[in-house]
């Protein structure tokens, strides 16, 4: 090393503040070795003595199976369950009411009515507006429960039994249940075009006559048992109403013609095994309350 690097990196005071620097250089300005502020250093010390305290008391670390828990046993899941327990306990009363309550005497004016409503739209959207929509509207394979027509009965009691029971489920032995054939193994081709005229017939102005005629013969043969002599329908046995121009799965041709030759088969879980009874209650009346229910 030259004599002018070791000197440009030997410290020095510097005249003007009579400060030592720290014998850098760069371009003739020079670093001076000002200590560091006491307030700093004691902002420095007090933040790692509570870091220190921090990682004793609360969860901290990170463990091959699990983390550290820390002396007070804090944690956030405890404190939602402390929370979820004072919710409950605050509206024990309520809860009970619900339970005694008939479903079908309550007025939309009534306290318990709007509690129902309140905690059946939470649960509606965390259990079913994945399938029914955010606004109960439906989509294509799920109903639309704004609507005033209604599968198994649309009253609140017959809406509760759904939501208990479910449909076409096999975990539940009271679920509503309905199968349509699949007619594509029973009927040919002229018959399968020939039934479907006949139902678009029902609620179109839009279809053959001559086709439509001879689907009503093959209607009356083969489909009138479960939804009619007139396509009415049957809520004993989950039928729908076939001249309303309500469609679950579609109502043109198309949509007809595979509902026909291949069934449909929607499933709904059986709620009573997930939601508790008060759960279910509530969110049959929230239902109930959109509009179509009777």
């Amino acid at each position: 090393m030259s004599d002018q690097d070791k000197k440009s990196h030997d410290s020095k005071v510097d005249e003007a503040t009579g400060v030592e620097t720290t014998g850098h250089s760069w371009d003739g300005i020079e670093e001076l070795n000002n200590p560091l502020p006491r307030w700093w250093l004691w902002t420095l010390y007090a933040s790692i003595i509570w870091a220190i305290g921090y990682t004793i008391a609360y969860p901290a670390w990170p463990m091959i199976s699990g983390a550290t828990t820390g002396v007070l046993g804090w944690s956030t899941r405890g404190e939602v369950a402390k929370d979820i327990a004072a919710h409950d306990a605050k509206n024990d009363g309520l809860v009970r009411e619900l339970l005694a309550a008939d479903l079908a005497g309550l007025a939309p004016e009534d306290d318990l009515h709007r509690y129902a409503v309140s905690r059946g739209g939470a649960v509606f959207r965390a259990q079913c507006s994945q399938c029914h929509g955010s606004g109960a509207a439906g989509a294509k394979g799920y109903p639309n429960l704004l609507d005033d027509d209604w599968l198994w009965g649309g009253d609140v009691e017959n809406i509760a039994l759904t939501v208990k029971h479910g449909i076409r489920n096999d975990t539940d032995d009271d679920a509503r249940y309905s199968e349509m054939p699949a007619f594509g193994e029973m009927l040919d081709d002229d018959e399968v075009t020939d039934v479907v005229e006949y139902v678009v017939s029902l609620s179109s102005t839009d279809f053959d006559e001559l086709v439509a005629l001879k689907g009503k013969t093959v209607f009356a043969d083969n489909c009138s048992s479960c939804h009619g002599a007139n396509a009415e329908g049957d809520r004993e046995i989950g039928a729908p109403d076939l001249g309303d121009a309500i469609w679950l799965y579609g109502g043109d041709r198309a949509s007809l013609e595979h509902t026909v030759r291949y069934a449909r088969f929607g499933v709904m879980p059986a709620w009573g095994q997930r939601l508790s009874d008060e759960d279910v209650r509530a969110v049959s009346i929230y239902v109930h309350s959109l509009g179509g229910g009777e």
